[in-house]
């Protein structure tokens, strides 16, 4: 019985993928690197900050010592901060859909592996910092996508929150990636994919429902996913 949706963040609430790639090729470019746009979405996209920080490391043999992916993790966080105040518009669709899953009385939570001071500015420059009843960020895990860490954290949060027992199987995932489907497949959890920044026969193979745009989706919709396993 669908009883909670929980979204990703950036590229299902936020337009605000490129942002992360533009902000982290500026703390980069300070140590003279530059990553490019095809290779950021091949490998990186989805990763935590630190974790995409550190695999740029290996992967460009940078030898940065621990304090150099510390300054560049926060490097990066000032970057976003300051384009996400004028950049990053929330997608087209998210506010009628998340209109009707409040009507419907369904809980809603965020898991993603940005920042969560980051979310937060996007949200209250939105008008949405309110319409979330949980937020489980890259501060609060030690594994990112496509483990289920997140996503098992964001239920166990729902649970604590509202006192209900809402199993995995009661919750649907909105996501963007295929590394954020693969997590809440992992969670137990049912799954809607966007194309907002991956091609609908790339999300396919682990998706429930794939669609252009979440105001696309009824309450029914995702009722019927739930009530069909």
């Amino acid at each position: 019985m669908l009883k909670a949706v929980i979204f990703d963040f950036d590229g299902v609430v936020a337009d605000s993928e490129l942002l992360h790639f533009k902000a982290l090729n500026q703390a980069f470019a300070t140590r003279g690197l530059e990553v490019s746009k095809d290779l950021h979405w091949q490998k990186y996209l989805g990763l935590t900050d630190l974790e995409n920080i550190l695999a740029v490391n290996e992967d460009y043999k940078m030898n940065w010592t621990q304090d150099d992916v510390r300054r560049l993790a926060e490097l990066k966080a000032v970057n976003f901060r300051a384009l996400a105040r004028t950049e990053a518009p929330i997608l087209d669709g998210v506010k009628e859909f998340i209109d009707r899953l409040k009507k419907a009385g369904l809980l809603l939570g965020i898991c993603s592996g940005a920042i969560r001071e980051d979310i937060r500015i996007m949200l209250e420059h939105s008008g949405f910092a309110d319409a979330f009843d949980v937020m489980v960020t890259a501060e609060d895990i030690q594994k990112g996508k496509p483990d289920p860490q997140g996503y098992l954290l964001a239920l166990e949060k729902l649970n604590e929150k509202t006192g209900r027992e809402i199993q995995a199987d009661d919750c649907i995932v909105i996501e963007d990636s295929h590394w954020g489907l693969q997590a809440a497949a992992a969670a137990g959890m049912h799954r809607v994919a966007v194309t907002n920044t991956y091609p609908k026969d790339h999300l396919q193979p682990w998706a429930d429902l794939v669609v252009e745009r979440l105001d696309k989706i009824t309450v029914p919709d995702l009722q019927r996913i739930c009530d069909s396993i």
